[in-house]
């Protein structure tokens, strides 16, 4: 099938190789010459106005983007409504939030343009292990959408699904990546809780290695657990600071909104502000209150 690829970050650019892979033809577009540059190096079509990527590819169009989240998919759905036609498909690949994906697809509906939220998971990974991709979307978009979809996922019957309508995938996705919070907040208090049993002098990496086997902790994060300390054992040069992408962010407000207790994600998500803190103001006020109601010392800043 054609098909379009809008946005050649890492991301976007192993989608695309992997489509190649699978015999598509694929139309790029990004506001990098050089990624454009590349794209037509790696075997992709070139083209440097939307216009362009609307009139290269055939009908129905299939055009999925792969840009940032907020005002750049913003901007790109509107510009893309004008060079498309009705019939064609918009695929939100991106990290979008899903309230936003069923407001942008009410307003291509007008023009009789079909929206598909794609949630995808996979990272660099993506090209040569597959993609994991959570649809939401008519069953109409979806039949078209399809093969690329098959070719994507790491085999045409397994890790992806239509999980339902518009802005469906981007809300499993959200959660989604609120497990992926709570599940790297639990191996690394693991480790940490390890490596603080200094009589043991445990093997960190022997360790991951010992549990991707056979354990009921097995898992890819696992994998990737032991590659890490495989190359850096004490983690050396890699500054205690973790930031957060916003989907763990939404997937808490949503767990308000719904009043639906998801103590683990929340307090994950809490840990990785308090990691960005270099002198917590909190933990300043526990020790002033000790020393006021119990004479407590309190260690000054050096």
């Amino acid at each position: 099938m054609d098909i379009a690829m809008i946005g050649l970050g890492k991301m976007g650019a192993n989608m695309a190789g992997r489509l190649l892979q699978g015999g598509h033809r694929v139309v790029a577009f990004d506001l990098s010459e050089d990624a454009i540059q590349h794209a037509e190096i790696t075997g992709m079509e070139r083209a440097r106005t939307l216009d362009e990527v609307a009139k290269k590819l055939s009908t129905p169009r299939v055009v999925w983007m792969m840009v940032p989240a907020g005002a750049p998919t913003e901007s790109t759905v509107e510009a893309l409504s004008e060079c498309l036609s009705a019939g064609d498909v918009i695929v939100d690949g991106g990290n979008s939030n899903y309230k936003d994906t069923m407001r942008r697809a009410a307003t291509v509906a007008e023009k009789e343009l079909h929206y598909v939220d794609v949630g995808t998971s996979g990272g660099v990974w993506g090209l040569t292990e597959g993609y994991s991709m959570m649809a939401g979307g008519s069953d109409e978009a979806l039949a078209l959408l399809r093969p690329a979809l098959e070719s994507l996922a790491p085999t045409p019957d397994t890790g992806w699904g239509h999980v339902g309508p518009v802005g469906s995938g981007h809300f499993v996705k959200m959660v989604h990546n609120g497990i992926e919070y709570g599940l790297m907040e639990a191996y690394a208090e693991g480790f940490e809780l390890m490596k603080a049993k200094k009589e043991f002098d445990v093997d960190l990496h022997q360790v991951a290695e010992i549990w991707r086997y056979g354990s009921v902790v097995r898992s890819w994060l696992l994998d990737l657990t032991a590659n890490a300390l495989a190359d850096n054992p004490t983690l050396d040069g890699i500054a205690a600071y973790v930031p957060d992408s916003g989907e763990g962010r939404w997937t808490v407000m949503e767990a308000i909104d719904l009043a639906c207790s998801i103590p683990v994600i929340s307090m994950a998500l809490q840990r990785r502000f308090r990691s960005r803190e270099e002198a917590p103001f909190g933990d300043k006020m526990l020790s002033a209150m000790r020393h006021q109601f119990g004479g407590h010392a309190i260690k000054e800043e050096v």
